[in-house]
């Protein structure tokens, strides 16, 4: 099958094929008398394996690593389990570190009136401090002054 195919087959768009067979991850396909890259069942399934792996949050490298382990008959599953167990912690930072943005920012937004005041906490608050009561100066304008 041509490349428009094997994107609908896996759900994985062309532009995406292309890029991962420029990175290695994904085989290079072999190609037809006419020079168009030429899909077969395999190259669909892995391409389902990476699209069901990237849905499940794993970083390129990994999907490397978990793509070579199910290509290999041979492997041990402590590896992928590792692998996996991994990717759990990692999730569970990343989850940890945007439960903080949404505490700060929650507290931010009670703090911000919401109303017709310039003051505002949040911008104080991503500024550093700086300018919390009143607007910058642009910088074109700072730069006129000096």
């Amino acid at each position: 099958m041509n490349i428009g195919e094997a994107a609908k087959a896996s759900g994985v768009t062309a532009k995406m094929i292309r890029y991962y067979e420029s990175t290695g991850l994904l085989r290079p396909a072999a190609r037809r008398d006419n020079g168009y890259r030429d899909y077969g069942a395999v190259d669909v399934h892995e391409l389902r394996f990476i699209r069901r792996a990237r849905g499940l949050g794993f970083e390129m490298v990994e999907i490397a690593e978990l793509l070579s382990l199910w290509r290999d008959g041979n492997r041990a599953s402590r590896d992928v389990h590792h692998v996996a167990s991994e990717h759990i912690e990692s999730l569970r930072t990343r989850i940890a570190e945007m439960q903080g943005m949404v505490d700060t920012l929650s507290n931010l937004v009670v703090c911000c009136h919401g109303d017709d005041r310039p003051d505002c906490p949040i911008l104080a608050d991503l500024g550093g401090g700086v300018g919390a009561g009143q607007p910058l100066e642009p910088v074109n304008k700072r730069r006129q002054h000096a």
